[in-house]
């Protein structure tokens, strides 16, 4: 598959992305018992969506010295595009995880923890999937038109259980976990595992956290399945399609603890996600019929969550309204 990307592109990428890691970790402490604040979650944030505009930014600058100003203007516009994208879908992975932490109790300054080994685990399981789906896509070109129906599918699905309340008791993964394995009933600090004696012997047990980061996972592998197929309609260039994913993810962590108390604020939002994934979809499964602008794209999934936004703090207002008279 034909790609922008040089080896040393590739080289850069995963160096800037190695560094941030590397500051999160040991800077900011990722791996401490800590309760990340609203202020510091709002600074990471806007940190992490500074690199990537500063990735867009030098993307561009390098293709319009070497490709022309026509092929810059394309490729950044559908890094933009493609990280606005796997950035909103993330919203609804983040509303997952704000049930399971509240299912688990697991405690604030234990989160962090959990979301780090999350989003570490995204970014290796994300890259292997992109590469497998550009692959695919080159040897069989009408998967396309799979992902877009699956799409469809998926944000017609999104539309009429939106409201659902997910009972985690019944998950098949926890009720697999809790009968083979033996599982604490309470946290021990940041240890996913703990060793008891029992019987004159040393038996291990998994923590609540265990069984948190578990679900963490699990619930990336099932959203990676609707955004990789989202961010092939932008473009089928395999390094776009990997850093704008990439970089929506590695800014994951700061976004939920943004909106954690925040949340119940956007409930209007996931109808504004579902419509994101049906416009997509149509568009992917329309692609030899209708040629629908990069710019264009960008505008709809904008707008779509712009609204969704609005309408829900609207809500907001006027139940408060009405619960005052």
């Amino acid at each position: 598959m034909e790609s922008i990307g040089t080896w040393w592109m590739w080289a850069g990428f995963a160096s800037v992305v190695l560094v941030m890691l590397a500051i999160d970790l040991l800077v900011v402490g990722g791996g401490k018992e800590h309760k990340v604040s609203l202020k510091e979650a709002g600074l990471w944030s806007v940190v992490w969506v500074s690199v990537a505009l500063l990735f867009a930014g030098a993307l561009w600058w390098y293709l319009d010295g070497t490709a022309g100003r026509e092929v810059a203007n394309a490729r950044a516009l559908e890094f933009v595009t493609g990280y606005l994208i796997e950035k909103a879908l993330a919203v609804d992975n983040v509303f997952v995880w704000l049930m399971l932490f509240s299912f688990f109790a697991v405690p604030s300054a234990l989160q962090k923890r959990v979301l780090l080994f999350g989003v570490v685990g995204a970014i290796v399981l994300r890259t292997l999937m992109i590469f497998a789906g550009a692959w695919l896509i080159t040897q069989f070109s009408w998967l396309l038109y799979v992902f877009g129906a699956f799409l469809l599918l998926t944000g017609v699905k999104m539309f009429v259980s939106a409201e659902h309340e997910t009972d985690l008791n019944r998950n098949p993964l926890v009720r697999w976990l809790r009968g083979h394995m033996k599982i604490s009933t309470e946290f021990h600090g940041q240890r996913f595992f703990v060793q008891r004696e029992e019987g004159g012997r040393l038996v291990r047990y998994a923590t609540p956290l265990f069984l948190a980061l578990v679900l963490v996972e699990a619930s990336d592998v099932i959203f990676a399945v609707d955004s990789i197929p989202a961010i092939f309609a932008i473009t089928t260039d395999p390094f776009i399609v990997l850093t704008s994913n990439i970089f929506a993810i590695l800014g994951l962590r700061a976004m939920y603890f943004l909106l954690a108390d925040f949340a119940q604020r956007f409930s209007l939002l996931k109808f504004g996600l579902a419509a994101v994934l049906v416009f997509i979809g149509g568009k992917m499964m329309l692609v030899d019929v209708v040629h629908v602008p990069v710019g264009m794209s960008l505008g709809v999934v904008a707008a779509l969550i712009g609204s969704s936004v609005w309408l829900s703090l609207r809500k907001e207002r006027l139940e408060a309204v009405e619960a005052e008279r």
